[in-house]
């Protein structure tokens, strides 16, 4: 891969999903090829049927990579949310701090 413009391009899968870019995205194929290769594998031990086999590979595969997918865009998600919140926790921090609105120092009545 050449690097034009400063920027590589990244390797693209059925040339629509950059899996260089996109988040979640190589993890989640890897470990569909691990679950295709592991369910496909048992079943041919367990029954002995190739043709079989192969179709609950291709289902193992499909499955583990879209559980996976989904699971990891759920916690970079709910990670972005906890930073967004904790980032505006700290600029509320600096804006308030040492004024009569500050939450952090006690109330004292007059």
């Amino acid at each position: 891969m050449t690097e034009e413009g400063g920027k590589g391009q990244g390797m693209k899968l059925l040339g629509i999903l950059d899996v260089q870019n996109t988040p979640c995205a190589r993890e989640s194929l890897l470990y569909g090829a691990g679950g295709s290769l592991a369910a496909g594998l048992l079943h041919f031990l367990a029954t002995s049927r190739v043709r079989r086999s192969y179709d609950v590979g291709a289902a193992g595969f499909i499955l583990t990579t879209l559980g996976s997918w989904l699971y990891c865009r759920y916690n970079r998600a709910k990670l972005r949310i906890q930073q967004r919140v904790i980032q505006e926790g700290m600029k509320n921090k600096v804006i308030y701090e040492g004024t009569k609105l500050d939450p952090t120092q006690k109330k004292t009545e007059d």
